[in-house]
């Protein structure tokens, strides 16, 4: 069994969905015997992820970084895919945190890393913001461990702003 950890952007463009989502599709389909995924199912590309991994069968882990991420956190628009993908998951692991804080959400990244046999980084190269807690900063704190990462990056993806 082959236990991939995602880690990624949540502000993806809309046109650079379908590019993401493909680009998931095609490194997923490698696993598609016996494949768990690991995420924190947040809007972007955690949910891409998540939703890929159970399109193809394979087991979803939900760790949600506190327990008042789903009331606090989660936006109306996303609301209905976080609801399913909790519901699809065979565990959902909700994290000892009270409040969605950036220390609720480096514990969730230490969970994933913990978890994963490798990490997927939907991820455009863009150095640590210094906040903590971000995508770039999970892709260090992997490469630090030894945790091989697998960048997903398509030609065209963008993100807002």
């Amino acid at each position: 069994m082959t236990t991939l950890a995602v880690t990624g952007h949540m502000d993806l463009t809309d046109e650079s969905v379908p590019l993401v989502r493909a680009a998931l599709r095609e490194l997923l389909a490698a696993y598609s015997e016996d494949l768990t995924g690991v995420s924190c199912i947040a809007a972007g590309a955690d949910s891409l992820f998540a939703e890929e991994v159970t399109a193809i069968g394979g087991r979803l882990i939900a760790v949600i970084p506190s327990e008042d991420y789903r009331t606090a956190k989660v936006k109306p628009e996303h609301a209905a895919v976080f609801d399913h993908l909790v519901e699809a998951a065979a565990d959902v692991v909700t994290l000892p945190h009270t409040t969605a804080t950036r220390a609720a959400y480096e514990a969730a990244n230490g969970e994933l890393l913990r978890r994963a046999d490798r990490l997927v980084a939907v991820w455009d190269g863009a150095p640590p913001s210094g906040k903590g807690g971000g995508t770039a900063d999970t892709v260090v704190q992997a490469q630090e461990a030894g945790l091989p990462v697998d960048v997903v990056w398509p030609a065209g993806a963008a993100r807002r702003g």
